[in-house]
C-alpha cells in the first residue's frame, strides 16, 4: 500500500493505492494517526487507487475515524469503485461514514 498526501484547504487528502487488508491495515491506521498528531484532523481519503479492502481494512478505518472524531475532526472518503464500493455498501459503511463520488465533493464538506 502506498500513500500520497496533499493539503487542500482545511483538509488533508490522503490518496491510498494498493490493498487494504490484514497486512496493510495497521499501516493505514498509523498513517491516519500520524496525520492527526501533526494537526491534520480533517482527512479526505481518496480510494480511487485502492484495489481491495478486507474486514481488517474496515476495522482500521473505524479506528482512524474514532481517533479523528475524539480530536474534533473527521474522516470522509471518495473515489470508491468496483469491489471497494461494493464492500463499503454491503458492510453499511456508506451509511456510517461520509462517502462522496469525487474528491471535490468530499473537500466541499470537509
Amino acid at each position: 500500500m502506498e500513500f500520497q498526501k496533499a493539503k487542500e484547504g482545511a483538509a488533508l487528502v490522503l490518496a491510498v493505492t494498493g490493498r487494504l487488508d490484514t497486512l496493510t491495515a495497521p499501516q493505514f491506521e498509523a498513517e491516519c494517526a500520524a496525520c492527526a498528531d501533526a494537526g491534520d484532523t480533517r482527512i479526505v481519503v481518496d480510494l480511487s487507487g485502492l484495489e481491495y479492502i478486507s474486514s481488517a481494512g474496515l476495522r482500521s478505518i473505524l479506528g482512524a475515524a474514532k481517533k479523528l472524531k475524539s480530536l474534533g475532526g473527521g474522516i470522509s472518503f471518495c473515489g470508491l469503485s468496483g469491489i471497494v464500493a461494493e464492500v463499503f455498501t454491503v458492510s453499511g459503511f456508506v451509511k456510517l461514514l461520509p462517502v462522496f463520488p469525487t474528491r471535490q465533493e468530499a473537500l466541499a464538506k470537509a
